[in-house]
Parts: C-alpha cells; structure tokens; sequence
C-alpha cells in the first residue's frame, strides 16, 4: 500500500484515480503528476515501486501544498475574512452561501434543516 503525504492510497485503483484522495489534488494535477514524472496512466497503485512512490512524495513535497499546509491555508483565508468583517466573511460567520447563491428558497446544505414556524395562540 502507498502512504503518500500521510494518506493511504486505495490498494486497486489507476495511479491517476488514487492520487485524487489527496487533499489538494484533483484529476488534471494527478494526471500532470503522473505525466511529469513518466509514470504509466494505465499503472495500478499496487504495481508502484519504492521509486516511483518515493518521486511522487518528492514532488509533492517541493511543488504543491496538500493536506494539512493546504487545509491550514484555507482557514486562515477565511479567519482572516472574518476578522476583517468583509462581506464575505460575515456570510461565512453566519452560515450562510458566500458565493451569492440565493437563499429564499434554497441553500439547505449551509442553512441547515427546516425549523418549524410555532403560531401564537
């Protein structure tokens, strides 16, 4: 099993495929990856050498941000948005859509489950 950036790639997917359940990187950077490095597309995780695994670590190491320094990234860009009281980093203090999508009627997922109106009697 590869271990690569402190995750274990899946044991029977394409190489391409496997290097996406990193964080950070999707299909077109895996597939640069594996070009760059002359890696077969077709080639399974489990068919990987020492070497191969070994070049991927390092060029993820020297030339991308993944996982955890990507994550960390991320919440400090939103953190600093709140603190500075921006519009978007109030939508994003109040749990709200920050990329204007409407919210009348949908926006469920950030919103939440309905709350039931209670009448006064």
């Amino acid at each position: 099993m590869a271990r690569i950036a402190g995750i274990d790639l899946p044991k029977n997917k394409r190489i391409g495929v496997a290097l996406t359940y990193i964080y950070g990187i999707g299909r077109p950077t895996a597939w640069k990856i594996i070009n760059d490095l002359g890696i077969p597309e077709s080639k399974r995780t489990d068919d990987l050498t020492e070497e191969e695994v070994r070049k991927i670590r390092e060029l993820l190491d020297t030339q991308y941000k993944v996982e955890g320094d990507l994550r960390r990234i991320v919440q400090m860009n939103i953190k600093r948005l709140r603190d500075i009281s921006c519009y978007r980093g109030i939508r994003h203090r109040k749990g709200l859509p920050v990329r204007g999508q409407r919210t009348h009627t949908n926006a469920r997922t950030r919103k939440g489950p309905r709350r039931a109106i209670t009448s006064k009697k």
